[in-house]
Order: C-alpha cells, then sequence, then structure tokens
C-alpha cells in the first residue's frame, strides 16, 4: 500500500439532483483515471472522503473540500482493500 498526503488532483464529477458531486473521473500523474465504482462515501464536519476503484484496477481515496471546492488523494492502493 502507498500513501500520500495533501496530493492534490483535478477532479471531474457528476452533480446528481441534490447537487451532489461525486467523481466520474480523475487525473493522476498526467493520467486520466475512470472511476469504475464507488466503493463507499462518507462525511467528517470538514470534508467528504470517496472510496473508489479506478480503471487500473487499483482504490483511492479522495478528500473534497466542499468550501474551497479542492480535491486531494489521500490513499491509494494497488492491494484490493
Amino acid at each position: 500500500m502507498s500513501t500520500e498526503s495533501d496530493f492534490n488532483i483535478k477532479v471531474s464529477c457528476y452533480a446528481g439532483y441534490r447537487g451532489e458531486q461525486t467523481p466520474r473521473s480523475f487525473v493522476l500523474w498526467d493520467k486520466e483515471l475512470l472511476v469504475e465504482e464507488v466503493l463507499d462515501q462518507w462525511l467528517d464536519p470538514e470534508y467528504r472522503y470517496f472510496k473508489l476503484k479506478a480503471s487500473d484496477g487499483a482504490t483511492y481515496i479522495l478528500r473534497h473540500d466542499c468550501n474551497k471546492e479542492d480535491w486531494k488523494l489521500t490513499m491509494f492502493s494497488k492491494i484490493p482493500l
């Protein structure tokens, strides 16, 4: 398992009928990855988190700061979690 802290990424989202953003793809190290599945999502007082399975087979956790509209990679793993 590899970890990165405070790693900024570019995320393309889908806003559902309630206006909440859900990642559909993201750019990491100049490579666009498609979100194949949202495995989990949760809230804390300042952020929204998404645990995703991407098109490269890895699992990622992305953190969204809703106030700053900022996305960060908080964790990734090639090993199934």
